[in-house]
Order: C-alpha cells, then structure tokens, then sequence
C-alpha cells in the first residue's frame, strides 16, 4: 500500500516532469524526490535540451548556466507553492545546482520547523564524522572553515550537508557591490571542482558517489552540498 510520503514525491517529482519540460522544451528522464522533516530534495536525471547540448559542445556551459538561472527566478515561487500545496511545508529556503557534463540536477527546500513533514532523518550515518572533516578541509581550501556544519541522511541515496558562515570578507564585499552571479558561477566552477576531484568520499562513505550538488545563500551566508550516492549498494 502506498504511503502518504510516497504519494507526494510521486506527485512532487511530476511536478517538477512538467514545469522543467514546459520551460525548457525538454523534459528529465527522471526526478527522484527524497522527504524528511525540514527538507525535501529533488534529483533530476537526463536533462539537458538540444540547444543546450550544442552550447556545452562549444564550451558555453556558462551561457547555459545563465539561462537557467534566469529561468529558475521565475520558477523557484511556483516550485515552493506547490511544495506547500502537497506537503505543507513553507519552504524559506530554496538552493539548485546543475550538473550538466552528467545531465543531471539537484533542488533543495528547507521549511520551518512549524511546517516539518513526518518523515524521518538519519543524523547518524556511516562516515558522518570523517565526511564532515573533508568537507572542512575543502571549505578552509575554497574559502574558509564554516563556523557551523550540519550533515544528515535522508535516505539511502541522499546526504545532505549545510554550512553556515564561510563567505570570506572579499566576498561580502563583492556581493554588496552587484556581483553576486560572477562569484556564484566563480565559486561553483571552485567548489565543484575540488568536490568532485576529492577521492575520499567513496570510501568515507562506504558506497558509490553518483553526483555531488553544491549552492549559496549569500544573505544568509550558507551552503548546502548535496551528496547522490547509489542506492543498490
């Protein structure tokens, strides 16, 4: 018998089918939507349009990357209010990455406390301990140690860790000045990079990495790196 839990992600992750290929002229294969508590997460598969797939094969994965963006700010309300419409949650927060070289994507909404799913989270896990550690070191390598770091499981294929306070001084200055799409396209290119050259989280997780997604908040100065790990090992 179907649960509550899962009749929402199926109804959120074909949601989400429709408003991508609406907007884009081409659909994913696949959305994998992960519930608990005060998140929800959304994996995308197989998405990238033929017009894109040109751009990348030009070397213009910034220029796709731009027309996402601007694309999102119009779809990032209607995403949180059917999110509420399903769910309950009021999403406050709202983070994306593109993986584009793997066709793939990552949407993260955190809610208040007040408006928390009753699904559940792991906040142990196996590795937790030593992941957290890699992920300050890369962080002091980027920019700097966070001064709070957060990391849980959902389910057995998506980790979830959130950072608070890692924005370096030249960066807040950057932001206040208007800058905010050249550092977070600058700082995807950074991060993204020594995440994905990291041979250490397989083994400190003891699975298969899919995909790893990581955005900003600069308001709020916070992070959130989503882990994709395989789901059959």
């Amino acid at each position: 018998m179907e649960t509550d839990t899962n009749k929402q992600t199926t109804q959120l992750g074909s949601y989400i089918s429709k408003i991508l290929r609406d907007n884009f002229g081409k659909g994913p294969e696949s959305v994998h939507v992960s519930l608990g508590k005060t998140f929800i997460i959304f994996y995308i598969r197989n998405f990238l349009s033929p017009t894109e797939k040109v751009l990348m094969n030009q070397k213009q994965e910034e220029s796709v990357q731009q027309t996402r963006d601007l694309v999102m700010q119009t779809l990032i309300p209607e995403i949180k209010a059917y999110i509420k419409i399903v769910t309950g949650m009021e999403i406050r927060e709202f983070y994306y990455d593109w993986g584009l070289h793997n066709k793939s994507a990552m949407f993260t909404g955190i809610c208040s406390d007040l408006t928390s799913v009753d699904a559940p989270i792991k906040e142990e896990f196996t590795g937790k301990p030593e992941l957290i550690t890699e992920i300050i070191n890369l962080s002091s390598e980027s920019e700097k140690k966070p001064e709070e770091i957060f990391a849980c499981q959902l389910n057995h294929r998506s980790i979830l860790v959130i950072r608070n306070g890692i924005l370096v001084r030249i960066e807040k200055q950057l932001i206040r000045q208007g800058m905010r799409e050249p550092l977070k396209f600058a700082k995807r290119t950074l991060e993204k990079g020594l995440l994905h050259n990291n041979n250490h989280f397989e083994g400190i997780l003891n699975t298969k990495v899919i995909d790893i997604f990581v955005d900003w908040d600069f308001d709020l100065d916070k992070s959130v790196i989503v882990f994709i790990t395989n789901p059959t090992k």
